[in-house]
């Protein structure tokens, strides 16, 4: 049965054009997915996420149940509300799930993991935590809705009352903090996102969810669906999970060797494997592909190199770069020599260029 968000008579009273989203029923657009995607990039959207997952984790034991399960290490969190970015590996170094991690105080850490891996996730969190004495709580009680864009952290400040307009305005990137807007709704509001944007990334009671969506449609922010979600978040250079990374690859084939912390006297799931591709080299790399051809690269194209085939991740038309631009996995070293998609049984030429390809609303140099 598909699932719903709190959100979803709000979304259809838009004229959302409505999806299957690993069995969530979300709006895709609201009339014109590129628009949607300038909004973002210019003033400022926001997008339903109430179908990811929030999970709490306490327990005396929680920071060494963390330094455990995580690749990165949670002892770089310290302050109250910051956050980290990380993947969470099976025994053989594949990942799971990416997700963020908040430290909130030394006996509780709240997490946020993908809606599609959910059921997984919670097993898995689950059964790693009984050694450890830690509780492991679904917060389902909770909807999410992320504000992204230049203007975007300017408008939720307006909706909050004076204390938390404050606490909110101070937050670094990566910080959270528990504040009240205006009507009184107690809010956990994270200067994260999935956009390449600044913005906010706002938990709210489920019953204050809708109420919060209108406030800010009132605000001046429109609405943004999930196809601007994945231009915005690919230019971004920001994985996707289930298509750029599952549990057969492992962070140094996913371009995520930057979450991996390998700190003396830590053993985490999956370290002893990532170790040894360190010292080895992973057979595989992720790269970005840019087609300065007409055409769209697509998911599951074949990619062509001087040491081998490869495939692309995600691809899409970028709306910013007027231009194709993909993620691809490719043998290791073939950033070098002459690269080619086949598209339709024609081979085409793509540059491989570092990614983000898009910073700041500006293509990277290069691209």
């Amino acid at each position: 049965m598909t699932q719903k968000t709190v959100l979803n008579d709000a979304h259809r009273a838009l004229g959302a054009k409505m999806v299957d989203f690993g069995g969530w029923d979300m709006p895709l657009h609201y009339g014109s997915q590129v628009e949607e995607h300038h909004l973002v990039r210019r003033e400022a959207g926001m997008f339903d996420v109430s179908h990811m997952t929030v999970v709490d984790l306490k327990g005396a034991r929680v920071r060494d149940f963390l330094r455990r399960l995580l690749a990165n290490s949670v002892d770089k969190l310290k302050v109250r509300g910051k956050a980290l970015y990380t993947t969470m590996l099976n025994e053989k170094g594949g990942v799971i799930d990416d997700l963020i991690v908040y430290f909130m105080d030394e006996t509780f850490f709240r997490l946020v993991v993908n809606a599609a891996t959910r059921e997984k996730d919670m097993a898995w969190i689950t059964g790693q935590a009984q050694p450890f004495d830690v509780t492991v709580t679904e917060r389902s009680d909770f909807g999410m809705i992320a504000v992204q864009g230049p203007t975007a952290r300017e408008r939720v400040l307006g909706l909050l009352d004076e204390d938390g307009a404050r606490a909110a305005g101070k937050l670094g990137k990566f910080a959270a903090a528990e504040v009240v807007a205006r009507n009184g709704t107690p809010l956990f509001v994270a200067r994260t996102g999935y956009t390449g944007e600044d913005g906010f990334e706002i938990v709210v009671p489920q019953e204050s969810a809708v109420a919060l969506w209108l406030a800010l449609l009132d605000a001046g922010v429109k609405p943004a669906g999930l196809g601007a979600r994945d231009t915005l978040r690919l230019e971004a250079g920001m994985n996707l999970y289930g298509q750029d990374m599952d549990e057969t690859v492992t962070p140094y084939e996913a371009g995520l060797a930057w979450t991996v912390a390998l700190d003396a006297g830590r053993d985490f799931i999956g370290r002893d494997v990532l170790e040894a591709q360190k010292a080895a080299g992973a057979p595989r790399q992720m790269v970005g592909l840019v087609m300065d051809d007409k055409g769209v690269l697509r998911h599951g194209q074949s990619v062509h190199t001087p040491r081998g085939e490869g495939e692309v991740l995600s691809g899409t038309f970028s709306p910013t770069l007027g231009k194709a631009i993909a993620f691809a996995r490719v043998p290791a070293g073939s950033v070098d020599g002459e690269v080619s998609v086949d598209i339709r049984g024609r081979l085409v030429p793509v540059r491989v260029v570092r990614f983000p390809f898009v910073r700041e609303g500006k293509a990277q140099d290069g691209i």
